[in-house]
């Protein structure tokens, strides 16, 4: 391990000494790809013995979604944590009626990997030192395969037996050639695949594709302690993308946080209907935004219900008429009403 880790060190030293220009670029590109190889030791290491990758805990996964606190010792993080359990079971509006929180402090990488299955990540930072905590745990996260706020880059990779390196660029590419690809791909003993460069590529973008085990979670970056800061410099924060300023010992700002967490997390509410009763608004099924047809509802429910289904009837925007008749493709929208009629 730390053999890895020194090495880690080493090509990193490398990479800060080193210019970045066009004759740089292919050095650099290689550079990347053993880096990236060598972090994906540390989250998978060799060897059967131990207790598995890294020491820590695991959270069963229990509620409608995971959110990840990532941050430095003493700024906030258990009190927002706390504070924030009495709120949700207080703000209706967002249908979240109690919040479980797991005490405990992880060590080594546990936190990493675990927040590798988040679907939303909260940098907790203090608000008078911000920007130097949030690079540090940007590049930790970063090291550990975790993606924020970005999309998977628009590169089509495929390998094959022979043929060779065959690279296509839909646009002009300001960082990767033919040169820089081929020994990227050397790197990773690659010699025969199909890569198509769709956007403005860079290595790190050509590296997340090879590797494949990147994920992609959306981050909310919390800057506590906005008490002890001035109205001008709150202003300022206000303009900073992803971010929400707030006090999490006087529970300010909460309003706003959870918007911003509500909005992030892209659920959607699906209320259910009895035949002959009116729909139940208290306690909807809630789906992520990427699986929201009439099949994943009853899924969520029962996975025999799919089997028992013949149509549904639906109320809401996702239908033209009050109610329509649908099947198992049909795709609902946030605080639709469903019905299901069983064969």
């Amino acid at each position: 391990m730390s053999g890895t880790l020194a090495k880690i060190a080493e090509i990193e030293a490398e990479m800060a000494r080193t210019q970045k220009n066009k004759a740089t670029a292919h050095h650099l590109g290689l550079l990347k790809a053993r880096l990236a190889k060598l972090r994906r030791e540390l989250i998978t290491p060799k060897g059967g013995g131990g207790g598995g990758p890294g020491e820590g805990f695991d959270v069963a996964k229990t509620g409608d979604a995971r959110i990840g606190f990532v941050g430095f010792p003493s700024v906030g993080k258990s009190t927002l944590l706390s504070n924030l359990a009495g709120v949700y079971s207080e703000v209706a509006a967002y249908e979240f009626t109690t919040l479980t929180t797991v005490p405990g402090v992880i060590r080594y990488k546990g936190a990493k990997i675990q927040a590798r299955t988040c679907n939303l990540i909260l940098i907790v930072l203090d608000v008078l030192k911000p920007l130097g905590h949030k690079k540090i745990i940007e590049n930790e996260l970063e090291g550990f395969g975790i993606r924020l706020n970005s999309k998977p880059p628009n590169i089509g990779f495929k390998k094959k037996d022979k043929g060779g390196i065959n690279l296509t660029a839909t646009c002009p590419q300001s960082e990767l050639d033919a040169e820089t690809v081929k020994s990227i791909l050397a790197e990773y003993k690659i010699h025969n695949a199909d890569v198509t460069l769709r956007s403005d590529a860079t290595a790190d973008d050509l590296i997340d594709v090879v590797e494949g085990n990147r994920v992609y979670i959306p981050c909310i970056y919390v800057l506590n302690k906005i008490d002890q800061i001035s109205i001008e410099e709150l202003d300022i924060i206000y303009k900073v993308p992803h971010c929400v300023p707030i006090s999490a010992h006087h529970r300010w700002n909460f309003d706003d946080l959870l918007e911003k967490i509500w909005d992030y997390l892209k659920l959607v509410r699906i209320y259910t209907k009895p035949k002959g009763q009116l729909p139940d608004y208290t306690s909807p099924v809630v789906l992520p935004y990427s699986r929201t047809t009439v099949e994943d509802f009853c899924m969520k429910i029962h996975k025999n219900l799919i089997k028992e289904f013949k149509y549904a009837l639906v109320w809401g925007l996702s239908v033209k008429h009050n109610p329509q008749k649908v099947g198992k493709d049909h795709t609902l929208e946030d605080e639709d009403v469903i019905q299901i009629v069983k064969k």
